[in-house]
């Protein structure tokens, strides 16, 4: 179907074009109408006329079939309220519509996420979180939407600490290494290396051999590497499940994948004449970038021991995901501390010619979690908090508060949905932070069955299906209609209608935050609207305008939930 939203967007922007081409009505829900057009302040300046002159034109020439009235408020605001029989045929649509208003795209874009970034050989913890679960919301909004998704979780799996490790593990025999790592002890098994590291010279020594020999590409030390790599991600898959997290092993393409191009990636940028030798180092200076005394900055390619760094990864990782995955879009979820690297890194990208202009490429910043004191979360001992027990810790919290709730849930179904509430706590007070912003982890506001948390969206979704479970008998929407004579029935069809422009924003922003905005914004209008009326004690067709009303709500909750990376329960 064609959203509300586009609907009314294209006969305005009819209209604003015969006044001056490619204006914007600049159009949003409103409180003053149903909908409203903003943009006939812009277009009276450009035109130079009155506002309220051109807006008395646009109202003229505007397709006003579908809108009851179109109101001129203030210097020029068009307020537009929509008239039942509109209303009536777009809710009548989205009873038969599993996508609730939502067009699949035209194109179909090839766009790679690169999310998560784990180290091979260490425990994943709290700082993984926001790139993981901010990144999976994408990937499942893009498919969603229509679109190629190709993930790339780019791993830590090479450099001088893998000598260290795979002289650790033949120190420890490969049996007795395996089963460490095979039961999550990662942390351990790095601790233990890099201790021996520091106070052992002959393991020192061999463990700089063994880095020697692992980039020679010796058979032995790249089995004894591998087997650090499978083992860790492994251990990753688990904590990916445990989180509802749809990252495969597949998804894994480590620094080790780009270590044979970083030679090309010299070699070309040499040939185009952008690198520069400085302080024996291969750099390149991008345009635009100065430290802090105004000289300009380098993007050092290849460090002058003629080792790569991180730079000569990126830029080989970007030249494959357009020449060889063929991506439209190249996203990258990573913390706002690397900001000034990904800049760098697409500008020499660009003037190298390896990132051609049409190619959207953006570096999805966010911040931190933060603890209760507003610092790094850390556990009390000074450690990062490690993201399996932070997890286990919400599941149990969950657990005890479904508990409390003195439900009729068997034991097991209530031990399943606390994995859900869990689930639900953790992402949703992730996603609900504007993402370049720091939030406080503090997971009693998180477990909570009121406020804005996964939680009550949850409980909405549950309290809404609990309806139809109370019918005793089967319901269809056949003959269903939508008067909206009440206040709120109609406020929550003007919210339901919205969905496709909610998620479209949050999307085209890559800004999730959005998508929970309105999700809690319907979970309100629809407490409103259960209290102002009555459901199942209505009769005849008001009674079934209700039900309807009910099942787009539950519809559309579930979805949007589904969207973030969070399930729905029936029963709660």
């Amino acid at each position: 179907m064609t959203s509300t939203y586009d609907v009314l967007l294209r006969r305005l922007q009819a209209a604003f074009d015969l006044v001056a081409p490619g204006a914007d009505p600049v159009l949003r829900q409103s409180d003053r109408g149903d909908y409203q057009a903003n943009g006939v302040m812009s277009l009276a300046k450009q035109t130079g006329r009155p506002p309220r002159d051109v807006a008395e034109q646009i109202v003229g020439l505007v397709d006003l079939v579908g809108v009851a009235s179109a109101d001129i408020a203030g210097p020029g605001f068009l307020n537009l309220t929509l008239s039942p029989s509109f209303m009536n045929a777009q809710l009548g649509v989205l009873l038969g519509d599993a996508r609730m208003g939502v067009a699949s795209a035209s194109r179909a874009k090839n766009v790679v996420i690169d999310y998560s970034a784990p180290n091979v050989a260490k425990e994943m913890h709290v700082g993984h979180l926001r790139s993981t679960v901010i990144g999976d919301a994408l990937a499942r909004m893009y498919r969603f939407a229509g679109h190629h998704v190709i993930a790339r979780n780019h791993v830590g799996d090479w450099g001088t600490p893998f000598g260290m490790l795979i002289e650790h593990l033949v120190d420890l025999g490969e049996e007795q290494a395996m089963a460490s790592l095979s039961i999550g002890d990662l942390d351990s098994f790095y601790r233990a290396a890099r201790t021996k590291f520091d106070v052992d010279d002959d393991f020192k020594e061999r463990s700089r051999a063994r880095v020697v020999a692992l980039q020679a590409g010796d058979a032995e030390t790249r089995r004894l590497w591998s087997i650090l790599v499978s083992e860790s991600v492994a251990y990753f898959a688990e904590v990916y499940t445990k989180l509802d997290i749809t990252l495969a092993p597949e998804d894994v393409v480590g620094e080790s994948y780009y270590n044979d191009k970083l030679d090309d990636v010299v070699r070309d940028l040499d040939q185009a004449g952008l690198l520069v030798e400085s302080d024996g180092a291969l750099c390149v200076f991008p345009p635009g970038f100065t430290n802090r005394d105004g000289e300009p900055l380098p993007l050092i390619v290849q460090k002058r021991d003629e080792g790569y760094g991180y730079a000569a990864t990126d830029l080989a990782a970007v030249r494959d995901r357009v020449r060889n995955l063929h991506g439209d879009e190249l996203l990258y979820v990573v913390g706002a501390p690397q900001a000034q690297h990904f800049e760098m890194i697409f500008a020499v990208a660009r003037l190298a010619g390896w990132l051609p202009e049409n190619v959207r490429c953006e570096h999805v910043i966010f911040g931190n979690v933060l603890g209760p004191d507003r610092k790094m979360f850390k556990t009390r001992s000074g450690e990062t908090v490690k993201l399996v027990g932070l997890l286990d810790e919400a599941t149990e919290r969950a657990y005890a508060a479904l508990e409390e709730r003195h439900s009729d849930l068997s034991e097991s179904e209530r031990i399943h949905l606390a994995v859900q509430v869990a689930r639900a706590a953790v992402k949703y007070a992730d996603l609900s932070t504007e993402r370049q912003r720091d939030y406080i982890f503090d997971l009693d506001r998180m477990i909570a069955f009121e406020g804005d948390t996964g939680p009550y969206l949850q409980y909405a979704h549950a309290r809404l299906r609990s309806i139809f479970r109370r019918l005793g008998s089967t319901w269809n929407s056949d003959g269903a209609s939508f008067a909206l004579e009440v206040p709120a029935q109609r406020h929550l069809a003007l919210g339901l209608l919205a969905f496709p422009e909610a998620f479209e924003l949050a999307l085209a922003a890559l800004q999730p935050h959005r998508l929970c905005v309105y999700l809690f914004d319907l979970a309100q209008r629809f407490t409103a609207f259960y209290e102002a009326c009555p459901v199942l004690s209505a009769e005849g067709a008001l009674r079934e305008e209700r039900l309807a009303l009910c099942d787009l709500t539950a519809r559309t909750l579930s979805l949007g939930l589904s969207l973030l990376g969070i399930e729905a329960p029936d029963q709660m």
